[in-house]
């Protein structure tokens, strides 16, 4: 008998939006492929995947499309977002700092940023764990980098709002 398998094999963001740039592109690329190098994705009451995932955002929630491998249709799971807010705005905070310093100062101090980057994402992770544990199981590390994609999801929107505004 085959043993089931839970994990993601595929993610897709939302792309209904415009005014990303390059470097949000990169982290987005490198968050994808770290998620699908290795991850622990376990649909409450499902028997099994591997499973494809597509993330959006619509009217400040989150949305998580969870589908087989084959595309049939497995769940769809809506989480508010205000719990992240404060989470989101430091995050985007430390990413520009982190990435104004390796402009200005190359990467010699980017220790304690480092540090502190981490810490928002060790405290997000787990408030994703938890907000999505009667839906979802996932380890930390995939719940880190759910958060990644999540945060430039977001911050995507904000530039687009910050340009048509």
């Amino acid at each position: 008998m085959a043993t089931a398998e839970f994990y993601l094999c595929d993610v897709a963001i939302d792309r209904s939006f415009s005014g990303r740039d390059a470097r949000m592109e990169r982290e987005q690329a490198q968050a994808v492929h770290d998620l699908l190098e290795s991850n622990t994705f376990i649909p409450v009451g499902h028997g099994g995947g591997p499973y494809r995932l597509k993330i959006a955002t619509v009217d400040g929630r989150l949305i998580l499309h969870i589908s087989e491998h084959q595309g049939t249709h497995v769940v769809s799971h809506h989480l508010s977002l205000a719990p992240f807010r404060r989470l989101f705005k430091d995050y985007a905070r430390v990413c520009e700092t982190y990435h104004d310093t390796v402009r200005r100062f190359g990467t010699e101090r980017l220790e304690a940023i480092d540090m502190g980057r981490r810490a928002i994402h060790n405290e997000a992770a787990e408030l994703l764990r938890e907000r999505l544990a009667a839906k979802i199981g996932l380890d930390t590390d995939t719940a880190r980098r759910l958060f990644t994609l999540i945060s430039l999801l977001q911050m995507g929107k904000q530039q687009l709002r910050g340009f048509l505004t």
